[in-house]
């Protein structure tokens, strides 16, 4: 049985003996020579504190170590990318649908909702579906769509104007940025 070889990704740092700059600027908390030193004084000191030389920067001239807990660090930096996926703003996309023939009294009704949607946030994806032979009334779709976008002005900026692709014509209102107060 063939099994896939898994491919080790490499690490995105070099660490101790893999540093192959033969001068280091070394930088770090628990350090009292800073500065630019040989490899072999750097790998030493580490290997006296008894933690890794990892290479932070190496396309500084010359590269820039720092004296660490490599596994401490990493966990560090995981923790951190993932506080700042947990704080990205993540998209909703609401959906309002209209007929070609629709109502002032509907019309209001969902313009109601628009502005709702764009006021906590959310893009407002509004669409007319044509079925059968009502697509002969394409230019009314694109006239209602035009006035909702027209309506929903001071809340929300047109990202997409109104495109036909099949029997739907749509556009897309992204919010505005929120007023502070």
């Amino acid at each position: 049985m063939n099994r896939p070889i898994r491919q080790v990704k490499e690490d995105e740092h070099k660490i101790n003996h893999k540093i192959r700059a033969p001068f280091v600027r070394l930088v770090g908390d628990n350090i009292e020579n800073q500065g630019i030193v040989s490899l072999r004084e750097a790998l030493d000191l580490a290997d006296k504190l008894d933690l890794d030389l990892v290479e932070i920067s190496p396309n500084a001239e010359p590269p820039v170590c720092k004296i660490i807990d490599y596994q401490k660090f990493l966990y560090q930096q995981k923790k951190k990318q993932k506080e700042m996926q947990s704080n990205a703003q993540k998209v909703v996309i609401k959906e309002i649908r209209f007929g070609p023939n629709t109502d002032d009294h509907d019309y209001a009704f969902k313009l109601k909702h628009a502005i709702k949607f764009l006021e906590e946030g959310n893009k407002v994806k509004a669409f007319v579906f044509f079925k059968g032979r009502s697509i002969i009334y394409k230019e009314q779709g694109e006239i209602l769509l035009l006035k909702l976008a027209q309506d929903v002005e001071d809340y929300g900026k047109v990202d997409q104007m109104p495109k036909l692709e099949g029997k739907k014509m749509q556009i897309i209102i992204s919010p505005k940025a929120a007023k502070k107060k």
